[in-house]
């Protein structure tokens, strides 16, 4: 074979062969952070929003600018609530105080309320949901209760309580435990026969059981119970503090309405419709990383 027949076969080889890959040091693969990416799903998920608000803004303003309207427009509400929209944290007395710390009490209320239903409705709907005569029995009782109106339970509690506040807190309590009940009796119902097999061979006894095969297994129905529970109790604090009193958000829309300050209470009703959503999506997340994303929907 001559010297260049050898060259040639020898180039041919060194092609056949694959590229060398450098591994860093560290022996796990660098990753990249797509910036692009990132700012295209931020743009798809912000710029709608703010595109329909701005729009639903500009139909405010042009429907309420007229003399005799009898709603205040965007512009009104700046000017006469603009304390109450850049300094929601102020402190000027017992009853002059920002937005923000009402709402702080009235979310104390609702960790309270909600906090007990949440502890409570998880075990009674375990417990409904293991046997097939309790869930025939109570369902229908449930689904009654669950439909009575949260300021319905209220004479009841002040008549019970004889203060205000745990009124409030008890209302809150009656009126987000029963979708915690429901959906984790109905999740504990729908838990696969094999995995109760599983636990009878490994001979768990009911706690086992309950933290290691009832709890996972049902969890994106609970979640689903504690995001409709969570909602239901913002709605109750709002509405019984309107009656009860103090220095929560709802008691300062009824005092708003009473001294006819209606800009303050457009402006105390984005802060609800907030503070609302945060806590949806505040449960909602935690169901997503206790289930694994597989929570409910």
């Amino acid at each position: 074979m001559s010297a260049l027949a050898k060259k040639e076969k020898v180039s041919a080889i060194a092609a056949a062969k694959p590229a060398a890959t450098i591994v860093p040091f560290s022996g796990k693969p660098v990753s990249r952070i797509d910036f692009k990416q990132i700012g295209m799903t931020t743009l798809r998920n912000v710029v709608p929003p703010v595109v329909v608000l701005a729009l639903i803004l500009l139909i405010w303003q042009v429907l309420c600018s007229a003399p005799d309207a009898s709603l205040p427009s965007p512009h009104v509400v700046w000017q006469q609530s603009y304390d109450l929209i850049v300094s929601p944290f102020f402190y000027n007395g017992s009853q002059d105080i920002g937005l923000g710390l009402r709402v702080l009490v009235s979310l104390q209320r609702v960790a309270y309320g909600f906090g007990l239903a949440s502890v409570a409705g998880v075990l009674i709907g375990a417990i409904i949901g293991q046997s097939v005569w309790a869930m025939r029995g109570l369902d229908p009782i449930f689904q009654v209760l669950r439909t009575v109106p949260p300021l319905a339970w209220l004479p009841l509690s002040l008549a019970a309580f004889q203060d205000s506040n745990p009124s409030a807190i008890f209302v809150i309590f009656i009126t987000s435990i029963w979708p915690v009940i429901i959906n984790t009796a109905v999740g504990v119902r729908n838990i696969p026969q094999d995995y109760r097999n599983v636990a009878q061979v490994l001979r768990l006894n009911q706690i086992e059981f309950f933290f290691k095969i009832m709890l996972p297994s049902a969890a994106p129905y609970i979640f689903t119970g504690l995001r409709i529970g969570v909602g239901l109790s913002w709605l109750a604090i709002v509405a019984a503090e309107m009656l009860t009193g103090g220095v929560g958000i709802g008691f300062f829309i009824w005092d708003a309405w009473n001294s006819s300050r209606l800009p303050d209470i457009i402006v105390a009703l984005a802060y609800i419709g907030v503070v609302g959503f945060a806590l949806d999506k505040l449960v909602s997340a935690l169901g997503k990383i206790i289930t694994r994303g597989a929570s409910a929907n």
